[in-house]
């Protein structure tokens, strides 16, 4: 039997950290043994919000590739690639905005939300937002379509986007003919991560993430700043770790000790410093393969560019054959007349 297609994508604007680690990349390295899998490095929507910072997105590319590669995405199984080779996508981009009204891309609840916190730190005008970042989700479904993408990995507040993108497919099949795929989200089985200041989310602009590449120093000093039950005020108090970050963590890579770290943490014999000490112990075994082979692809970088370069090279080959069926649909096939 032929895989079924998974397409995803990771935008460039900064090194992975925890939260994408357990909320969606852990995922991918199961899924890339089961499918025909498609990761998409989208600088060009990295670019609907960092318009005037291009060398930060291009910095970027090389980075997360890194970081992909470090925790076990294999190029012999998935096909990583750069959005901005696939011309196609941009092309298909195009002929999907004549599908979409302004106000269903503004009634989208994942749109609305960025543009609100857009609104909230430019100021309520709305000059901030700009045609490309409300039109996000057209991209998006370019995106998928491109590589008869058939399932995509999500978590719940993407759903809205992967709904737009089969309302696309289906107006685009019901105008032209059966044509396209219609995907279907696959939820992340993990929920967000939180950060370090038991925010519900982490996130680079929140300031409360660990990042892969951290090295032992940066490590321990968010470790040691991360929030813990606030009532436990001396050593001997008895605490709840079910509200203390340093237990999530301690939760979230699997310490064997995690019983006994919770035990103690409930009768008062565990100080959170010591805990702290032990989540860093932890974290440094947990990362160090990670590190190990990120130094392998940092010092062989003709590597890390060939397997782009082989990646973005099907990744073309597929987008082409998808554009050649759209342009039959479209009757715009005009080089094949």
């Amino acid at each position: 039997m032929m895989k079924k297609t998974i397409l995803t994508g990771i935008r460039p604007t900064g090194n992975l950290h925890f939260g994408h680690y357990f909320g969606a990349c852990s995922n991918w390295l199961k899924l890339q043994n089961e499918y025909d899998f498609y990761l998409e490095i989208a600088d060009v929507q990295a670019l609907t919000d960092n318009f005037n910072n291009p060398s930060k997105v291009r910095k970027n590319v090389k980075e997360l590739t890194l970081d992909l590669l470090s925790i076990g995405i294999d190029p012999n199984k998935v096909h990583i690639f750069i959005q901005s080779q696939i011309s196609e996508i941009a092309e298909l981009t195009v002929y999907y905005s004549n599908l979409v009204t302004m106000a269903r891309l503004y009634r989208n609840p994942t749109v609305k939300t960025e543009i609100a916190q857009k609104k909230a730190l430019f100021g309520n005008d709305g000059e901030s937002v700009t045609y490309g970042f409300v039109g996000y989700p057209v991209s998006q479904a370019a995106d998928i379509t491109a590589f008869r993408g058939e399932l995509v990995p999500v978590g719940e507040d993407q759903l809205p986007l992967i709904e737009q993108c089969r309302e696309i497919v289906r107006k685009f099949n019901s105008i032209y003919g059966l044509t396209l795929k219609e995907p279907e989200p696959l939820l992340s089985p993990t929920p967000r991560i939180k950060g370090l200041d038991g925010n519900e989310k982490m996130g680079k602009s929140l300031g409360n993430a660990i990042y892969l590449v951290d090295n032992d120093e940066t490590l321990h000093k968010k470790i040691m700043s991360a929030v813990t039950d606030p009532q436990k005020i001396k050593k001997d108090d008895k605490a709840n770790p079910e509200i203390c970050m340093v237990y999530y963590y301690h939760k979230l890579i699997q310490n064997e000790n995690l019983k006994t770290v919770c035990q103690e943490c409930k009768a008062g014999k565990r100080g959170c410093v010591a805990c702290k000490k032990e989540l860093i112990q932890k974290m440094q075994e947990f990362l160090a393969p990670i590190r190990e082979k990120r130094t392998y692809y940092e010092t062989h970088p003709e590597e890390v560019d060939h397997i782009l370069q082989e990646g973005t090279k099907i990744a073309k080959e597929k987008a082409k054959e998808t554009m050649h069926d759209v342009k039959i649909a479209m009757q715009i096939d005009y080089e094949s007349k």
